[in-house]
């Protein structure tokens, strides 16, 4: 335990004095003083179970754990990612293509622009027509077949700017194994117009393989197996694989080791975002995530807002024993950012032990959950106002809208700074009753407040935000990470439950329970599946 966490423990035991009305009273410049400028976005950190002792407590814990050199090693390409022994180089994808990263011998910034070179390429010959399908008919709609990351931040980004999508081209997004996902795809596409993208690093990723092996009987069944390679490109290292898939190599875009699934959206990953929006549209995306990169690597601890994001939650994780973290975009279009954040914050740091194998002691990652407003004041802010819980969550909004028929914009952001002003001051029972409110009414109508909120503000959902946004809450759980002391970067806990479900595939498609070896319940839930199959006549076929 180091001082600092020490004093944190101590400051813990006094926190009655942390009463949002009472702070804001005392300090007229709170909200100034607690509002940080990275890039586009401001964030007012002001409304904050947060005083200057425990600031200055949580920027000495960074301190402590040598965060600033932490961050400096990631940056220059050192191998922290040490269970398996790799870079952390996702800052590199976005890069400017005049700086420079040397690592084991290769300049890894040219390495990627040569990818986004090819990449622009071909996602320039769909939107314009000049790339066709086996008939000869233009790209009418694009599949994403892939799982996790290779999923989950194409489709976020591509909804999130649908705004700047090419007219004429359709989105889809496949990632569950279970069937009905690509048959609700594949029911509304023309296999004359369709491109399948099958996003899966190794190119054996089983749910992703499933799905795109289908998608391929789908579409050889009506134009022939010549049509593959005209109708499918692959996102992949595994060039033999790609190739015996029936997709010409020449249309495989690759990536790296050092790029993880949850941080690969700026990868080849992207390209699904890149002929939705177009290549000049996703340079910008990557200019934004370059422009909190370089405030995350310079700006001061004090000053560096991923950090202080980083350092609030650990106060409330490990301190006031916050269990969850949650994520109310005010925009429909960051509908998916929400599930996006829950991955890369709860993949990263969902950790039991420190890097070098020991246990970490205390709590590390929250659940991180939430849902686009106005939609959730309607579902469970109910809970964050009035529950005996405490969320800390982050209000995400924008001044200029995406669209406004007519008064919309107003209204929407009128409900965000609402729901912070009512989160963080509440109602007292005497303001209760001064609205004439029954007795017996009065405890249940009032708010307690001093409940946690960050009110994010960007000028428009563009993509340079998207980028800055996405990078912040990178950098955001990286610190946490080091903090925690943690590998964010590693996700072995994905692993366990894979490994038996290919054994489970084999006995269910073999038919054969009479040597089933695992638990009682398993064993049971096998048998019972099959025999309600067998019963039904069911078949995979």
């Amino acid at each position: 335990m180091t001082e600092a966490w020490r004093r944190l423990d101590e400051l813990t035991a006094r926190t009655d004095h942390l009463d949002l009305r009472r702070l804001f009273a005392q300090d007229a410049s709170r909200a100034e003083r607690y509002t940080l400028a990275a890039g586009d976005i401001v964030a007012d950190l002001s409304k904050h179970l947060i005083d200057e002792p425990i600031f200055d407590a949580l920027v000495d814990l960074a301190g402590e754990h040598e965060l600033a050199a932490r961050r400096d090693a990631m940056f220059s390409g050192e191998r922290i990612n040490t269970t398996e022994d790799r870079a952390v180089l996702h800052v590199a994808l976005r890069k400017p293509r005049a700086s420079s990263l040397t690592i084991d011998g290769a300049d890894v910034v040219a390495l990627v622009h040569e990818v986004l070179d090819r990449m622009g390429l071909f996602a320039g010959a769909v939107r314009s027509g000049a790339w066709t399908g086996a008939t000869g008919e233009t790209v009418r709609t694009v599949v994403n077949v892939g799982i996790g990351g290779s999923d989950l931040g194409p489709a976020m980004a591509t909804e999130a700017l649908s705004h700047y999508a090419h007219p004429e081209i359709r989105s889809h997004f496949v990632s569950n194994v279970d069937g009905a996902d690509l048959a609700e795809v594949l029911d509304h596409a023309e296999p004359a117009t369709t491109l399948f993208i099958v996003a899966s690093k190794t190119f054996t990723t089983i749910e992703t393989l499933t799905n795109a092996r289908n998608a391929r009987s789908w579409l050889t069944d009506a134009l022939g197996e010549d049509a593959v390679s005209r109708h499918f490109v692959a996102l992949s290292t595994n060039r033999e694989e790609v190739a015996a898939f029936g997709i010409d190599t020449d249309n495989m875009f690759g990536f790296w080791d050092w790029v993880g699934g949850r941080y690969s959206l700026d990868s080849a990953i992207g390209l699904s975002v890149m002929i939705a929006i177009g290549p000049d549209a996703f340079a910008e995306m990557l200019g934004g995530f370059y422009t909190m990169d370089e405030h995350f690597r310079t700006a001061p601890l004090r000053e560096n807002l991923p950090v202080i994001m980083g350092l609030y939650g650990i106060w409330y994780r490990n301190f006031l024993g916050a269990q969850t973290h949650a994520v109310l975009p005010y925009s429909q279009n960051l509908a998916r950012f929400p599930a996006y954040l829950q991955q890369l914050d709860m993949e990263s740091n969902g950790k039991s032990v420190h890097l070098d194998g020991t246990p970490v002691g205390g709590d590390t990652g929250p659940i991180v959950w939430g849902a686009p407003g106005t939609n959730g004041q309607h579902a469970f802010y109910q809970l964050l106002h009035q529950g005996t819980t405490i969320v800390p969550a982050d209000f995400i909004g924008f001044t200029h809208p995406v669209a406004d028929p007519g008064g919309h914009h107003d209204q929407l952001m009128a409900n965000l700074f609402a729901q912070t002003e009512a989160l963080a001051f509440g109602k007292t029972p005497a303001e209760v009753r001064n609205d004439g409110v029954s007795e017996h009414l009065v405890a249940h109508r009032t708010f307690a407040g001093n409940r946690p909120t960050t009110t994010i503000i960007a000028p428009a959902l563009t993509p340079a935000t998207l980028g800055q946004l996405i990078a912040l809450y990178e950098h955001k759980v990286f610190a946490q990470g080091v903090i925690w002391g943690v590998n964010s970067f590693d996700q072995w806990g994905v692993e366990l439950g894979k490994v038996l479900a290919r054994g489970i595939v084999a006995e269910i498609e073999g038919g054969d329970v009479s040597h089933l070896e695992h638990d009682a319940s398993t064993n049971a839930l096998i048998r019972r599946y099959l025999a309600a199959r067998a019963s039904d006549g069911a078949s995979d076929g």
